[in-house]
């Protein structure tokens, strides 16, 4: 618990997240006006003391500093909850990968150019991984499965490596150590349908929760070039499968060819930065063809092997660009359950100090990120102007320290009366807990021990 003042950045928070469901339809694009509104989230992270960079390090390399590193650490949290609630088991895979496995699953013929090179090591090549896929679909055949076990789905968020080109690295939003939300689903074909839906769903539910909103859908599918496996007929069912997903639920999109994963087609979450760069943030894609260079199978209720389609989805898509586009939405003012600093407590004087500190151990056993700005750090004025980005300002003078009270003042504007200590960190946990975008709610809830 420090007692660090809140850094004064100079960009001003732009008003509370939207709650509205961000999908469907999707929402339309930015105006000039909106995008202009925005921040570079570059600037931002470094204001901010969120994320940095060095020579030394590498470009396209960050490094969090430890308020970013709550951000991050909170958004993976949330994501892995919401794939446990919705039957997802976690799994851990090597970042490195030897060469075969990459040609087996068909990166290295289709994807090598944006690999780094391997790495000889005791007589055979190994790679840093492009992607997750093959470590999870070697996981999955590692043992036999029933029909019965399926749908099968797999996550890990996991580091994986882009020999991106220096001319497109830009902060967060083009990195080369990515950290990718990833999950792959193994199913029957009657099954597709319905996991693939539940993933949008889930993406729906997250952008809520994270106050942000899809600028478009789009429909990826080959395009000319020989950069995709070469099979019609697992395109044409893949790609019929998606669009009927799209339409079930009433979604608006366009195809757009050329944009497709070199195996299968995809359905692409789109977002806008503040300059108007369209990028895609979450995806949904159909893939028959690992399954089949890999060999996967099941044990069918006819006691036969049959072949598995494997889902592949991703909901926050790289954690990297995820917090690049929340910055940015933003402008640093996050949602009250992902701010680095949830609660800021602002005794008046030095009297109230005592006070103070045993607030914040409170606001610790109920597991909120509270930091003390005290009169050491400036006027009470000077101290709430700094602090205008944390969710909520805990003012601390005589009468509230006497009678174990808190004045709460919100980030948008508005002040609380001041309310018993216990029910005011309870009214804050309990929106943070349900990762709630709006600050208050004027139905108390019930209160634990605090």
């Amino acid at each position: 618990m420090s007692r660090r003042a809140d850094r004064c950045p100079s960009p001003k928070p732009r008003g509370e997240c939207p709650g509205a469901s961000s999908f469907p339809p999707a929402a339309t694009r930015p105006t000039v006006r909106e995008e202009t509104a925005m921040h570079d989230h570059r600037k931002l992270g470094r204001e901010l003391d969120l994320f940095g960079t060095d020579p030394l390090i590498g470009a396209g390399l960050p490094y969090w500093l430890p308020d970013g590193a709550a951000v991050r650490h909170t958004l993976e949290e949330y994501i892995r909850d919401a794939e446990r609630r919705a039957g997802y088991r976690h799994v851990y895979s090597p970042v490195l990968g030897k060469r075969e496995l990459y040609e087996i699953s068909g990166h290295w013929s289709h994807y090598s150019e944006d690999m780094f090179p391997p790495m000889d090591l005791g007589g055979e090549q190994v790679v840093l991984r492009p992607s997750l896929c093959p470590h999870h679909a070697v996981i999955y055949r590692s043992r036999s499965h029933s029909y019965r076990e399926l749908p099968l789905r797999m996550a890990e968020l996991g580091g994986m490596y882009r020999a991106e080109l220096s001319g497109v690295l830009g902060g967060l939003s083009r990195v080369r150590a990515i950290h990718l939300n990833d999950a792959h689903i193994f199913c029957t074909l009657d099954q597709v349908a319905d996991e693939a839906s539940a993933a949008l769903e889930m993406i729906r539910a997250a952008y809520d929760a994270l106050g942000i909103r899809a600028a478009r859908f789009r429909l990826s599918l080959p395009g000319p070039g020989g950069k995709y496996v070469a099979d019609p007929e697992k395109w044409r069912r893949s790609t019929a499968l998606l669009a009927e997903v799209l339409d079930r639920a009433g979604i608006e999109h366009e195809a757009v060819e050329g944009e497709a994963a070199f195996y299968g087609p995809k359905i692409d979450v789109q977002v806008v930065d503040g300059a108007g760069r369209e990028s895609t943030l979450s995806t949904v894609q159909v893939d028959f063809h690992q399954p089949e260079r890999f060999d996967l199978h099941y044990i069918g209720a006819d006691g036969a092997k049959h072949r598995p389609v494997m889902v592949h989805r991703s909901i926050i898509g790289s954690v990297e660009r995820a917090v690049a586009h929340l910055i940015e939405q933003h402008g640093g003012a996050f949602p009250a359950w992902l701010a680095p600093t949830q609660l800021v407590v602002l005794p008046v004087s030095e009297a109230q100090v005592p006070g103070a500190e045993r607030l914040l151990r409170r606001c610790a056993e109920l597991g909120l990120r509270a930091e003390l700005a005290g009169p050491e750090h400036g006027s009470l004025g000077a101290r709430i102007r700094a602090a205008r980005l944390v969710p909520y300002q805990a003012v601390l003078g005589a009468k509230e320290d006497a009678d174990d009270l808190v004045a709460l003042r919100l980030r948008d504007g508005r002040r609380i009366d001041p309310l018993p200590a216990a029910e005011a960190l309870a009214r804050v946990e309990s929106l943070v807990a349900a990762h709630r975008t709006e600050l208050w709610d004027a139905e108390p809830p019930v209160l634990r021990s605090a």
